[in-house]
């Protein structure tokens, strides 16, 4: 604005002593300078807020289970039609206003919508369902009555305007950065501004002329004031933000294409400090298709195979009643679907289980038309299992059914069923032979569950809880779920990188142990624990356990939230979560970085995550800490970059101007260094893609310096080489270029100019690596790169040989242009020598 004005004030004093258009050079010189400024710093910025569009759309990308036209299947929430039956469940957000048309226990959370903290009890007296609210227990079938801006919450949302990002904890750091750099450039602009007004002043007494001002006068002091302004705008580096939000842009933008969304901006540069992962198994780790591959049914274990029958597993009556079990109890559907071809839908584990009822020989429709289900409990993480109570046909008789983890559905059980089908009392020694059974399974890395049910003689009634005692074992299956591809070597990745891994899950201890040293997380001196066994441990204990903890199995969300807690506060580790569940939601929000599976991860999960996993893969966390680990590096290049402009530019003006009363850098000149640094730097080095070197050194940490030693020696080695080159330049030119004649001054200062612009170019390319002398690796692969410095060298060449009335400059020979360009070339060797000199890593 500043600069406008002076503009402005040079044009009219300008026309009036030389005329138009002479007059209007230095004036319109200003103008297009920030004009062009503008025009670069607003293309790029909107170019971010269209990317940020795309990754919004992406963001509320949801799918839900809906019947339509007789057919189940899964479509996305922008194409849901008034008439549509939506299946929902834990976790689940309502996706439009809609009825209750049938369900169990179903408790709403409206709080998003009412603020009201408490669940609603939804059920066919009050069968009001809004969009907006998510199902925090239970599951329903709703009839959907009103779709998009029509609904509660659509009217809400037209209401109101949603702000944009917050800023980044890194943006936050370099906005003080730049507070500091620029009142050093505003106190040096002052002085400069004084020591070259102080000048004309003594030269005017010293003519006896200190009264009488002539125009060219008044021009020569607007031009003092023009360079004062200029350097508090080429000190103020505004670019620092600008690299920021470039390069966690472009992070973002490329981590889509690696099926990573970014939710929050700042999760991009949180995930380049992480030194602790904590990581859910099941679908994380392992590929989440889960099938049946042993089962001990009536105390004999058999393996489970494709064309085998249910005869090849027990009699007809106690396959029955694995079947009614299987069936009746679960959270999954068996659907035909439009080809006729049946589709199974639900969870890995429902799917894995009603695949296996299949195998036995049951038909699911005919079983569940045999009895009526009057109360279901949900699969909850606290209690480990689900079950429903059935009432059957034709007599006062109620069944409960019940599957879980193997050890606490076993403990509830004091019968079981014989090879005959009769139910028989549960004695120690089938007690301890079934234990070692499931420990067997668990060992070779099954998951195992089992199915148990009771009579319930009498009355019953939905509203009672089902006492958990008294069962009869129906049997034991063990579910495999193999390790997925890649993640031993993702594991050994992180381990190189100074990231610690951990299992947290609610399996049992030795499938997780089996499956984590399958993966490489747990070691000879790593420790698995249990949940409970781990809630008993005191602070104290807690402090030595923590460290060498790799397992953590049968462990409740609590048992997440306490590990993430510690870890973060008393270690000061900088922690990444994983989770899927609703359960999960208080470990992703206490993490620095929690992360969502895009795939099997409710909504609650997804909202209260910095970064969705589109394909639930461990690997893809991996690449999610590489890009982050990028985002980092990559701002630390372009500060070091843009610190080395500034303290010489600042230098070479102050000391100039001090020294012989003028500037050799004018205004015009300044502006378009400032481009080159801001805009043009932070596109070319804030847009390098991450390599696997990445990936060899340690975490930054909660604590790191962000501009560290190694940088500091970079930006001093650079620095003196180009103010010794100007500085001789300024004084030694004339003599060494032969200069000669009224233009010699100005052909020097284009000198100086231009060879300060090379020293910036070939001092970019130095800037690509802070610690390596190969600067040259993988330029060509970075065309953002290649492309800003052939604009900048084409633009130069411009202003030096065809701008020369705006810019104040003067036409050069080809020995100058050769010798500019061989004086900025220097500083990369001299660049290379630097990086030798030893310090220390902080």
């Amino acid at each position: 604005m500043i600069l406008a004005v002076c503009a402005f004030v040079s044009l009219i004093v300008g026309i009036a002593t030389e005329g138009w258009p002479k007059g209007a050079h230095d004036g319109l010189g200003i103008v297009a300078s920030i004009l062009l400024v503008v025009f670069v710093t607003a293309t790029s910025d909107y170019k971010q807020s269209l990317q940020f569009k795309d990754l919004d759309k992406e963001k509320k990308k949801i799918t839900v289970q809906v019947t339509r036209n007789g057919y189940r299947q899964k479509i996305s929430i922008f194409d849901l039609l008034s008439g549509d039956i939506v299946h929902l469940g834990i976790g689940d957000q309502v996706p439009a206003d809609g009825l209750f048309v049938s369900g169990y226990s179903l408790l709403i959370n409206e709080s998003s919508l009412t603020g009201e903290s408490e669940p609603i009890n939804v059920s066919a007296e009050n069968p009001f369902l809004l969009s907006g609210t998510k199902v925090q227990d239970g599951s329903c079938k709703m009839l959907i009555t009103t779709v998009g801006m029509r609904t509660q919450w659509g009217k809400l949302m037209a209401t109101l305007c949603e702000g944009g990002d917050d800023e980044t904890p890194l943006q936050v750091k370099l906005n003080g950065v730049a507070t500091i750099i620029g009142k050093i450039g505003l106190f040096f602009a002052v002085i400069t501004f004084a020591v070259l007004v102080q000048g004309l002043f003594s030269k005017k007494i010293s003519d006896g002329s200190s009264w009488a001002w002539s125009a060219d006068e008044a021009l020569e002091m607007l031009e003092y004031f023009a360079i004062a302004v200029t350097i508090v705008v080429v000190a103020v580096p505004e670019g620092l933000p600008l690299a920021v939000t470039l390069s966690l842009a472009f992070a973002m933008k490329k981590m889509m294409n690696d099926k990573a969304l970014v939710r929050h901006l700042a999760a991009c540069e949180t995930m380049g400090s992480a030194t602790t992962i904590c990581s859910d198994k099941t679908g994380t780790l392992t590929t989440n298709h889960m099938s049946v591959v042993k089962t001990c049914i009536c105390g004999e274990v058999k393996e489970v195979s494709s064309g085998m029958k249910g005869s090849d597993f027990c009699s007809d009556s106690v396959a029955k009643m694995v079947t009614k079990s299987i069936f009746n109890n679960t959270g999954g559907d068996i659907v035909v679907a439009k080809n006729d071809k049946i589709e199974i839908l639900g969870t890995p584990t429902e799917t894995a289980l009603l695949e296996f009822g299949l195998l036995l020989g049951g038909d699911f429709r005919a079983v569940r038309e045999e009895s009526k289900i009057v109360k279901v409990e949900p699969f909850n993480s606290e209690k480990k299992r689900m079950g429903v109570v059935l009432e059957l046909p034709g007599k006062e008789l109620f069944q409960a059914h019940c599957k879980g983890a193997s050890e606490i559905i076993l403990a509830a059980c004091d019968r079981t069923l014989n090879s005959d089908g009769e139910v028989v009392p549960l004695d120690a020694k089938s007690v301890k032979y079934l234990e070692d059974t499931i420990e067997q399974f668990a060992n070779e890395a099954l998951r195992t569950l089992c199915l148990a049910y009771k009579d319930i003689e009498g009355e019953f009634s939905a509203v009672n809880p089902v006492s958990f005692e008294g069962y009869t074992l129906i049997g034991i299956v063990g579910i495999k779920d193999p390790v997925r591809p890649g993640v031993k070597e993702s594991v050994a990745i992180c381990r190189s990188a100074g990231i610690m891994v951990r299992m947290v899950t609610g399996d049992n201890i030795n499938t997780a142990k089996a499956i984590a040293r399958e993966c490489g997380i747990l070691t000879d001196d790593g420790i698995a624990i249990e949940g409970p066994e781990f809630r008993m441990k005191t602070d104290e204990e807690l402090q030595k356990l923590i460290p060498k903890l790799q397992v953590m199995a049968r462990s409740s969300p609590m048992d997440k939230h306490t590990l993430v807690r510690h870890l973060r506060t008393t270690f000061g580790e900088v922690v990444a979560v994983t989770g899927d569940g609703t359960n999960d939601a208080p470990a992703l929000h206490e993490a620095d970085i929690g992360l969502a599976m895009g795939i099997a991860g409710t909504e609650v999960a997804k909202e209260s995550a910095d970064v969705i996993i589109l394909d639930d893969n461990f690997s893809t966390i991996v690449t999610v800490a590489k890009w982050g680990r990028s985002v980092y590096v990559n701002i630390q290049k372009f500060v070091q970059f843009q610190l080395t402009v500034n303290v010489v530019a600042l230098i070479v003006n102050f000391s100039s101007a001090c020294l012989t009363g003028s500037a050799p850098l004018t205004a015009v000149q300044l502006l378009w260094v400032n481009m080159i640094m801001d805009t043009l730097g932070a596109l070319a080095l804030a847009t390098e893609p991450p390599n696997n070197d990445l990936m060899k050194r340690t975490p930054v940490g909660r604590k790191g310096n962000f501009i560290s030693n190694a940088m500091w020696r970079n930006i001093m080695g650079q620095s003196v080489y180009q103010f010794v080159i100007i500085w001789y330049l300024q004084t030694s030119g004339k003599v060494a270029f032969n200069l000669s004649g009224d233009d010699s001054s100005l052909i020097l200062n284009t000198i100086i100019f231009n060879s300060f612009v090379f020293c910036q170019v070939f001092n970019e390319v130095s800037s690509r690596e802070m610690e390596k002398i190969n600067v040259f690796k993988g330029i060509l692969e970075n065309y953002v790169f290649v492309i800003v410095l052939s604009c900048t060298v084409f633009f130069q060449v411009i202003i030096i040989e065809f701008l020369g009335t705006f810019a104040n400059t003067h036409p050069l020979t080809l020995q100058q242009w050769a010798v500019c360009i061989l004086l900025g070339f220097i500083g990369m060797p001299i660049a290379a020598a630097v990086k030798l000199i030893p310090v220390g890593s902080r």
